[in-house]
Order: structure tokens, then sequence, then C-alpha cells
């Protein structure tokens, strides 16, 4: 019998499978290579510029690296945690390699999203207006596209984040404290409702808190996990490079390599973002003039996620052999936090996700204010931020399987529009990385 499960994720799949593996791994390669490796060539750069929060006397709301902070607390959610997990549980360990294959590319697609979000915006007094629409609008010179992007991102805001985050987060709440997911769902619900009423400088306050912690607490249990588990490194590297490649066939008829592809790229993009636009949102709200700052910034976000947090996800899950218990999204990362330290890593693994989930949904209520904004005007954020609230205990108590290939279809969609704004003013974006010129073609 099909499923509604069944049926999304085939369209996921239609537009996953090959058409936009092709179009963004095409897309990272072509930047990367316009752009002569700005990924590596200026790493350091983008490291001294992670980490300074010098402003430029411009129009804004957050300091850059406030900005930066908010951009990495949207990105940096369970998709990280959840996400990977599941890559690795469907589509075995080569997943990971196909995580880290397109983190390396994407690295370009947010650098070129991060300078077009500084450079065409919209400041009205202490109001910014920022995000693919305006580039696509005033750079590309297309408004309908800009439009048409709008709409398909702002259904996916308001129909994806308030699902996948408090999913993930409800699960392994209830696996490790025995919460009822509905009374977890009300309760997050309730707390992103006290940040994304106050607007952007209230998350990026939270953000600039909230996102070096979440990253230092995984990091250290991660870790922790891993010198554990050390002696498996050989055997399981081996695992990932061999499952990434294969030709074997898979239950459903497809080879191995195709499903590692197709489960490597979508989570490995839902985890980094790289290729949504919305690191245009973000980084366009820094007071500051230099396109190349938030670029580079754009940078280090992808290395962190792709490189540091999703690595720990399935590396934790291979090492202790989690991957194959049954278990699957945050409570298989548990369960291997607990396998290294019983009875305190699955509440690490609790905490970490509540934190990943919970600054994930209030950077994306930001996002979403900002796609129907420029739809609908300024009066529709206060309707957008209800309703988004209201969404998060529904998505709580859904269906792991329906709610991510749900995430899956909506972010495949809005993809197409936003690449054609990062492919047509890709050339500005070269001279940029090449520190040529911050000025905007005219």
């Amino acid at each position: 019998m099909t499923t509604l499960a069944d049926l999304v994720q085939r369209a996921a799949d239609a537009l996953f499978v090959p058409w936009l593996l092709l179009l963004l791994f095409g897309t990272g390669l072509f930047l990367t290579i316009r752009y002569r490796f700005v990924q590596v060539r200026r790493i350091g750069a983008a490291f001294r510029a992670m980490l300074s929060g010098a402003e430029s006397g411009t129009a804004g709301v957050l300091t850059p690296f406030q900005a930066f902070m908010t951009a990495l607390s949207g990105t940096i959610g369970t998709g990280n945690i959840a996400g990977v997990a599941t890559a690795i549980v469907s589509g075995g360990p080569g997943a990971l390699f196909w995580i880290w294959a397109y983190g390396f590319v994407a690295t370009t697609i947010k650098f070129t999203e991060a300078v077009l979000g500084v450079t065409w915006r919209e400041a009205s007094g202490a109001t910014i207006r920022s995000g693919p629409m305006y580039a696509l609008r005033d750079g590309l010179k297309q408004p309908w596209l800009a439009s048409t992007y709008a709409l398909v991102a702002g259904v996916a805001a308001i129909t994806t984040t308030p699902f996948t985050q408090p999913n993930s987060i409800a699960v392994v709440l209830h696996s490790q404290l025995g919460l009822p997911t509905w009374l977890s769902g009300i309760a997050i619900a309730v707390l992103v409702w006290l940040v994304i009423v106050g607007g952007i400088g209230k998350i990026g306050r939270a953000a600039e808190k909230l996102a070096p912690l979440k990253v230092a607490l995984y990091l250290g249990g991660g870790l922790v996990v891993i010198i554990a588990f050390a002696g498996n490194i050989p055997s399981v590297l081996s695992l990932v490079f061999r499952e990434a490649f294969s030709l074997r066939a898979t239950a459903g008829g497809a080879l191995g390599m195709v499903v590692a592809m197709r489960y490597g790229l979508a989570r490995g993009m839902y985890a980094n973002e790289a290729g949504y636009g919305t690191a245009s949102v973000a980084y366009g709200t820094a007071r500051s003039r230099h396109p190349e700052q938030q670029g580079l910034q754009a940078v280090m976000e992808v290395a962190i996620v792709s490189f540091v947090t999703s690595t720990i996800s399935a590396m934790t899950i291979l090492l202790t052999g989690a991957w194959q218990s049954g278990l699957t999204s945050s409570a298989a990362v548990a369960s291997a936090f607990n396998a290294a330290m019983p009875g305190v890593g699955g509440y690490i693994v609790a905490l970490c996700a509540f934190l990943f989930g919970y600054t994930t949904l209030i950077g994306w209520a930001f996002y979403g204010e900002q796609f129907f904004e420029y739809l609908l005007g300024r009066p529709v954020a206060h309707w957008y931020r209800w309703i988004y609230c209201l969404l998060i205990p529904l998505g709580a108590i859904g269906r792991v399987e329906v709610v991510w290939a749900w995430g899956d279809l909506m972010n495949a969609l809005q993809i197409f529009p936003n690449l054609v704004g990062v492919i047509g003013l890709s050339g500005f974006a070269a001279r940029v990385a090449r520190g040529q010129s911050t000025d905007a073609p005219h």
C-alpha cells in the first residue's frame, strides 16, 4: 500500500535524482573553478573574518559577527544530528563521503549568496530587508523570478522548519526523558515565540550567545565517542569510501552509489543550506559595506557544518554500530553517545538537539518573514510569527519519514530560482573573491 510518505518521497526523488544533484554539484564545481578555489586559497582570511566583529559604518541591524552567528544558528540545526543520521541509516556509510564532497564545493555557493545579500538589499531607517529576491530583482533585473523565489521559499520556510526541527527535538527528548512529543512541541513553540516577537535584533543577540555553546558542547561530546572507539576508525573510513562508489544493487534495485549520493547530497544540503538562499537574508543584515567579509564568513560556516558537526554525527553512529541498531534520526546519535558515556551521552545529545533545533527555528522564522514581507508587505509579519509558532506542535508529533521527505521536496523547489541568481551574478562575486571590486554593477 502506497503511503503519504512514499508519495512525497517519490516526488522529492524525482527532483533530487538526477536533476538537483547535477545542478548543485555542477554549480559548486563551476564556482570553485571560477573563484580559483577561494575556499582553499583564502581559508586563513576566512578564519580571521569569522572572528572579526569590525563594522564599517553602513546600514544594518546586526554586527558582522552577530550576522555570522545568526546564519550559523539557522544552518546548524537538527539536520546536522537527525538529518545526517537519517542519511547514514538510509543511504549507508557512503553517504558521509558525499556530504563531504558537496560541503567542499558548497562553500563557493554560500560565498556567493552572502556577497549578493550584502550587495543588494533594502534599507529603510533601522529596518533592513534582504534575501535573494533583491539580487534577482535589482541585480539580475528579473522581478518575476524574485517573486517566484519569495513565494516558494516562504512556503518552504513555514512548512518545513516548524516541522523538521521540533520533530527531531521531540524524538530525542522522548527517547531520553520519556517526554510526550506533544508536550515538547508546545514548550518549544512558546520558547520560540518569546524570541521572534522581538525581531531580528533579539534573534541576533540570542544567536550570538547560543551558537558557540551548542557547537562546543556537541564537539566535546562527539570527540569523547570518537576517542572511545578510535580502534574502529580505519575500518569505518574504508567502509565510507568503498560504499560511496559501490556498484552493488540495493534491495530496491538501485546502485549503492546512487543511493549514497542521493541521501548524502540531500542531507548534506539540508545540513549546510548552501543553495537555499538563506545566507543572503542573514548576512544581508550585517552593518558592513564589504561583501568580501561576509562571503568569507560564509565559507567558514559551511566548513564548520559539513566537516565538523555533520562528521561528528556520522562518525559516532558508524564507529559504535548505532546505524545498524534499527534506530534513526537523533535517537541513533543518542544511542552512539550512550555507548561511550552510559547514562550521560544521551542527555548530551538531547540538550544539543534542543539547542540546534531551537536556534534554527528562530533563525528560519526571520528568513520566512523576509520572504512573505517581500510579497505582502510589512503587516504580514505579525500573523506570520503566530502561524509559524502554532505549527511547531504539529511538527513535533508528525511521522519522521513524512516530515523529512516533505522537507526534501520543498527545499529542492526553492533552490532552482536561487541558483539562477547565483550563477547569473557570479561574475561580480568572482571579482569580490579576488578582492577586485565591491561596487555593485548597474
